[in-house]
């Protein structure tokens, strides 16, 4: 049997439409918080799509720590495969789906380093077991077993068991500026609502348009 879309009246169906703002960072904040009062697990989880410079692809999860105007703020270990891939093609994705909404977010844009105060007071923000592991893990790259990131743990503690523990040299965050940001929000019989905001560079005003699903 084939689906029968309801008919719906014009003025009903734009005013319960995604709202067109000027600033998508707003409405995305908006989403943040109904997420973070729904998602039963990380709502801020993210999936993060990079590329070699040859085009080779790899996506992974990994958490938002901050978002403003400037841009999308996570934090990793420049040596690991991430780290190393935004650093050879300093351009991204994001991928953020909250499923208990039926919502997801798409960011695309260029990769800048965060300021070193910024990533010594997120690091520092942090629990003491989690600043001893971006030490001890030598992130990406092969484990002989549980017992050797154990040992390399348990070194670094000892290390710094009578001082703080300092941000390591390799270890920092990335802001994604973008150029490129898209809501979609699920609807009935599959007419998904999508509406995309993009822009030449930082510094241009924001342009929307709406998608077919």
């Amino acid at each position: 049997m084939s689906e029968v879309v309801p008919p719906e009246d014009d003025a009903v169906a734009r005013a319960d439409e995604i709202p067109s703002l000027s600033d998508p960072v707003r409405l995305f904040e908006r989403w943040m918080v109904e997420a973070v009062a729904e998602e039963v697990n990380d709502p801020n989880a993210m999936a993060l799509a990079t590329a070699t410079p040859d085009g080779r692809p790899s996506v992974r999860m990994v958490l938002l720590k901050g978002v403003d105007a400037r841009g999308f703020v996570f934090y990793t270990n420049f040596e690991s495969r991430k780290g190393v891939e935004v650093l050879a093609n300093p351009r991204v994705a994001l991928l953020f789906h909250w499923k208990s909404l039926r919502r997801q977010v798409r960011v695309e844009g260029p990769v800048e380093q965060v300021s070193d105060a910024e990533a010594d007071a997120y690091f520092a923000s942090r629990p003491r077991g989690s600043r001893i592991g971006a030490w001890a893990s030598r992130q990406s790259r092969p484990l002989g077993g549980r017992g050797e990131l154990i040992a390399e743990v348990a070194r670094y503690a000892a290390k710094f068991a009578v001082s703080g523990v300092p941000r390591p040299p390799h270890w920092s965050g990335f802001r994604v500026v973008p150029d490129a940001i898209e809501f979609w929000r699920d609807r009935p019989f599959r007419l998904h609502e999508r509406l995309v905001f993009r822009r030449a560079d930082p510094a241009a005003a924001w342009t929307t348009e709406r998608l077919y699903p």
